[in-house]
């Protein structure tokens, strides 16, 4: 026999007292006062805001990108010195089988020497030629970006600006007012130290060539 039971439905009353109603009411007063709030019922600054996000995200993405070309380049500048190391090591062990098994004297020397110094001289200045326009255009896209994040720190602390205002902020203040962020970690110095610093690289390869150079030499008529 089925028994059936009668479900009571309670309803409880939860009592709001005065002071949770002002607790209600402020917090919505604060909601109404806030800078966000100012700016999304002013059309001219929403629309600020918007155009200077978008130009963060644009800026973002230039410096994501700059960074990955800077790592392209590093790994270019690279590949390159190991192409140089590796081609002397080459040369060389074919220069001295070459002329340990052959019998030279003081004519052969006078008249075979700059052979293999000129082979090896063209190819180790093409590859200094190379490495020094890596490394160039390295420094370029180092100090664009470089120069793009002040930038963007510098439009990032007018959009904080807007949004601790709202209302009340200047809609006439740009935020690239001619004034460009210095810094003296990024200030360059265009002295011979600094530049021997940059293309480091590059001079040491070039001492690297004399070197072969004078090798080849002692190397034929030893």
């Amino acid at each position: 026999m089925a028994e059936t039971k009668d479900v009571q439905h309670h309803i409880v009353e939860i009592p709001v007292t005065m002071d949770h109603e002002k607790q209600i009411m402020s917090a919505l007063e604060a909601i109404q006062d806030h800078p966000l709030m100012e700016i999304s019922e002013s059309p001219g600054h929403l629309l600020l805001l918007k155009l200077w996000q978008r130009e963060e995200d644009l800026f973002g993405r230039r410096i994501s990108q700059r960074e990955k070309r800077l790592d392209t380049i590093r790994s270019e500048i690279f590949h390159l010195c190991l192409f140089f190391l590796a081609f002397h090591g080459f040369f060389f062990t074919i220069l001295f089988t070459s002329f340990e098994n052959s019998t030279s004297d003081n004519f052969s020397c006078r008249k075979k020497w700059w052979v293999p110094m000129i082979v090896n001289l063209c190819t180790s200045c093409m590859t200094v030629f190379l490495v020094h326009m890596k490394l160039c255009r390295y420094w370029k896209v180092y100090g664009d970006m470089q120069r793009e994040r002040n930038e963007s720190r510098a439009l990032t602390r007018c959009v904080q600006e807007l949004r601790m205002k709202g209302a009340s902020f200047d809609l006439s203040k740009e935020w690239a007012s001619g004034k460009r962020m210095k810094s003296s970690s990024v200030e360059i110095k265009w002295n011979v130290l600094s530049l021997c610093s940059r293309y480091l690289v590059t001079v040491w390869l070039v001492g690297v060539m004399g070197l072969a150079a004078v090798a080849c030499r002692f190397m034929t008529c030893a």
